[in-house]
């Protein structure tokens, strides 16, 4: 029997690549390639094709983009379900409520509702922002803001100061004014007037704060727990049922608890995310048999569980929000600034970063096309995601992952807002998922966030010591908020008092490697806003149509007119200018 020469045999790589590049080319020179600006298309207005930018390598990045994000959509859900939602519990101790069990299957609803609430905010948000911007960057429920939103601003099971709605009043009226700011040029103002060694130290700190709730007992893998008067934090892992009752320490049976060893030895594997990789269906069915399949919680998880693929509507969180403020101004409020600073800091720099990964950054301004759009779209989609019941929604740093596979448009980000928007008919499978699995993911993401603390000024005491105030006080405090304000009072006190002494005396007294101290100024740098540039520009073009108009009547013997008229122009134009 002979077989084929090689020679003969197609070469199925060679004709791959032939398909897939005359797909390239087809859909580069169609309508679609010049609004994105893919190589190879007819795009002639505005900046020129982005090299490399295929339509095929973009479906690629944007897959590879939801991959690295999916897990956000039980890990975020799990987090807001902490709070109870809008399911009301009288007990004093709300700790107790989930032994009711009208109020644990609430609260399972309000999961699953969650669950669709956000993969439909992260798949909309993530669409309309491609198209808007052409970027490839994904927009979703941000880390760091879902656990202040859930732990410190509503509190478990609504033990916190602030009501479920009207938090989502806060978030909802955050995106309002993050629209005004952006529209006004005052959003990057705002990001540049923070000093940039607090806001790397507030990063550092939430990364923290989210590695302390993934080894919490409430949404982590519960290796670690309260230790009463004597420490503040003692070793966990024991099953929950040996926590005592009055300090919430392990009495006995430390590590000994199975899911912690299971979720440490994924830690270790290096598995950072629970979703894509996939969390071992041996967790689920563990969870399931732990739980008690016999019974009626247990019961109705499993049968939600089988249906795989369905619709699960909406029907708790949507459109909740409240405006009636019930002694809870000031938390509010605080609120309200907490979601602005974090917000503005987040959701800035990483775009910035994306962009700049991208290679569309102007290098004289620092800006990049369409930011007022981006920075509007991100506002927008805050206020819409109030309204489907989640916290703020920002743009993921795990945006990286596909443009580093060469994602460089908003197809990208059009292709991962379809992946989200398709998960929302998975729920059964997300909602399977227990809390503690998607521990390992908050100690990831901390991991990734901690990272940046090398970049912070630790050679001058006037930085160094605000930031590590803001990195200390977030998880200890177990506040965003706190940690925020206490790092820019300490830098306002510190700096300001040193720089009187240095000013009275004339600079003879500085403090030791003051020379080494970041730079801050008030003032901002880069590209005016928007409508400033459009006014001068209409002044300008008001101006050259006059000068056209004074040439007309030289002919007519009216050059002291044009003179006269030249000259209030020039002194007008440089007070402008000035």
């Amino acid at each position: 029997m002979t077989t084929p020469s090689k020679q003969g045999r197609p070469n199925v790589l060679v004709e791959m690549r032939k398909f897939f590049g005359s797909i390239n080319g087809w859909v580069a020179r169609s309508r679609v390639g010049s609004y994105f600006r893919l190589s190879g298309s007819d795009h002639v207005r505005g900046p020129a094709c982005l090299e490399n930018a295929t339509f095929c390598r973009e479906i690629r990045a944007g897959l590879t983009t939801f991959a690295t994000m999916a897990y956000i959509i039980s890990v975020n859900a799990s987090l807001l379900s902490q709070t109870g939602g809008p399911c009301v519990c009288n007990l004093s101790v709300k700790a107790e409520c989930d032994t009711i069990p009208e109020f644990s299957a609430c609260k399972e609803a309000v999961r699953r509702d969650l669950i669709t609430a956000t993969a439909a905010i992260s798949g909309m948000a993530s669409l309309v922002f491609g198209l808007a911007t052409n970027l490839p960057v994904a927009l979703a429920p941000g880390m760091g803001l879902n656990a202040y939103f859930a732990f410190q601003v509503v509190g478990v099971n609504g033990s916190g100061n602030t009501k479920y709605s009207t938090a989502l009043t806060a978030v909802f009226l955050e995106g309002i004014i993050f629209i005004v700011l952006a529209l006004t040029g005052m959003r990057q103002w705002l990001v540049k007037v923070i000093p940039s060694t607090l806001k790397t130290a507030t990063g550092v700190g939430i990364g923290l704060f989210l590695t302390e709730l993934g080894l919490s007992y409430s949404v982590g893998i519960g290796a670690i727990t309260g230790g009463g008067l004597a420490t503040p934090l003692a070793l966990g892992g024991c099953p929950a049922e040996l926590l005592s009752k009055t300090t919430g320490a392990c009495e006995v049976g430390q590590m000994t608890n199975p899911k912690a060893r299971i979720m440490a030895r994924r830690i270790l594997r290096r598995n950072r995310h629970g979703l894509p990789n996939g969390v071992p269906h041996k967790i689920c069915f563990h969870r399931w048999y732990c739980s008690g399949i016999d019974t009626e919680a247990g019961n109705s998880r499993f049968e939600f569980f089988k249906q795989i693929v369905t619709w699960h509507p909406i029907h708790r969180t949507l459109n909740q929000i409240d405006w009636t403020f019930d002694n809870t101004g000031s938390h509010f409020i605080l609120a309200i600034f907490t979601f602005l600073y974090v917000d503005i800091i987040d959701a800035t720099a990483t775009l910035y970063s994306m962009v700049r990964f991208c290679g569309v950054v102007d290098q004289k301004d620092g800006d990049f096309p369409r930011s007022t759009l981006a920075y509007c779209t991100d506002a927008f989609f805050i206020s819409v995601g109030a309204l489907f019941g989640c916290s703020p929604v920002t743009a993921f740093i795990e945006s990286g992952a596909g443009i580093a596979e060469g994602g460089r448009t908003g197809i990208t980000a059009i292709v991962t807002g379809l992946c989200f928007l398709v998960s929302i008919f998975f729920a059964p499978i997300f909602a399977s998922l227990p809390p503690w699995a998607t521990g390992c993911t908050l100690v990831m993401v901390g991991c990734m966030m901690i990272r940046q603390i090398t970049q912070v000024n630790w050679h001058y005491v006037g930085d160094a010591l605000p930031s590590f105030v803001v990195m200390a006080f977030i998880p200890f405090s177990y506040s965003v908020a706190y940690g925020l304000i206490a790092g820019i009072l300490v830098y306002t006190v510190l700096n300001g008092l040193v720089g009187i002494l240095v000013y009275v005396s004339g600079g003879r007294f500085e403090p030791r490697e003051y020379d080494l101290k970041e730079y801050w100024t008030w003032k901002g740098t880069g590209r005016r806003p928007w409508f400033v540039r459009a006014i001068r520009a209409k002044r300008s073009d008001r101006h050259v149509d006059h000068v056209a108009e004074d040439s007309d009547d030289r002919g007519n013997g009216n050059e002291s007119i044009l003179m006269t008229r030249v000259k209030t122009i020039s002194n007008d134009y440089s007070t402008t200018s000035q």
